[in-house]
C-alpha cells in the first residue's frame, strides 16, 4: 500500500487561535484514512500509514476532526487515530483538544451533510493484519452494498454498532458491510473491523 498520496486541496484553513499548537507534527496510530473533508461522507484522498507523521493544522472546534499537511497536500483526519509530542509523552490528539489550534470548517460542509445511523467505537490497532484471499475482495467489489454512514472513522480495530446488519461472503469467517463508503471485513463475533479494503 502506498502512503499518503493525496492532492493539494483548495482552500486556506484560518487560524482562530495563536496560542494553541498548530503545526505540529502528528503521527498516525493505524493506517488513517485522509479526506478531502471533515466527515466520513467526504472521499478519502489517501491513507496516513501508521507510524507516518504529518504536520498538524488545526482542529474543528467541538468535533474530532482535524486537518493535516503532508508531501504539500492537505487533508482531514480523525483525531482518535492521531498521536502528538504533549510535555514529552504521546497523546492521543482527542485527550488534549483544548492545546490544538482551532480552524474553521470548509464552506461547502453543508454540502456533503448527512444522517449518520450510529457511531464507530475506537479501538485499538489490530496487531496482525488480516489480508483476504483475491477471491473475497473480489466478492465485495462485485457485491456492493449502499454504504452505512456512521460517526467516526473507518479503521482496523474499531467497533461497529449492533444496529448495523452485516452481510455473509461464501466461505469465509468474516462478514462485509460498506462503512462511510468503504468495504470493511467484519468479525461477526465481536463486531471489530479486522480489514479495510483500499
Amino acid at each position: 500500500m502506498k502512503s499518503v498520496l493525496f492532492p493539494a486541496i483548495a482552500g486556506v484553513f484560518t487560524m482562530m487561535s495563536g496560542a494553541a499548537l498548530a503545526d505540529t507534527a502528528v503521527s498516525a496510530v493505524t493506517d488513517l484514512n485522509v479526506r478531502a473533508g471533515p466527515g466520513p461522507q467526504y472521499p478519502v484522498i489517501g491513507v496516513l500509514a501508521a507510524g507516518q507523521s504529518a504536520t498538524l493544522n488545526g482542529c474543528i472546534e467541538n468535533s474530532k476532526w482535524c486537518t493535516i499537511a503532508e508531501a504539500g497536500g492537505q487533508g482531514w483526519v480523525y483525531s482518535d487515530y492521531v498521536t502528538a509530542d504533549f510535555g514529552g509523552s504521546r497523546v492521543v490528539l482527542t485527550q488534549r483538544r483544548s492545546a490544538v489550534a482551532v480552524v474553521s470548517p470548509p464552506d461547502d460542509i453543508g454540502n456533503y451533510s448527512t444522517e449518520y445511523t450510529g457511531a464507530i467505537v475506537a479501538g485499538e490497532p489490530i496487531d496482525t493484519v488480516v489480508r483476504p484471499p483475491a477471491e473475497v475482495r473480489t466478492y465485495v467489489d462485485t457485491h456492493r452494498l449502499d454504504p452505512v454512514y456512521l460517526e467516526g472513522e473507518v479503521v482496523t480495530g474499531a467497533t461497529l454498532p449492533d444496529t448495523v446488519e452485516l452481510r455473509e461472503i461464501p466461505d469465509y469467517k468474516y462478514r462485509y458491510i460498506y462503512v462511510n463508503g468503504q468495504p470493511t471485513l467484519v468479525d461477526p463475533q465481536t463486531r471489530r473491523i479486522m480489514y479495510v479494503v483500499r
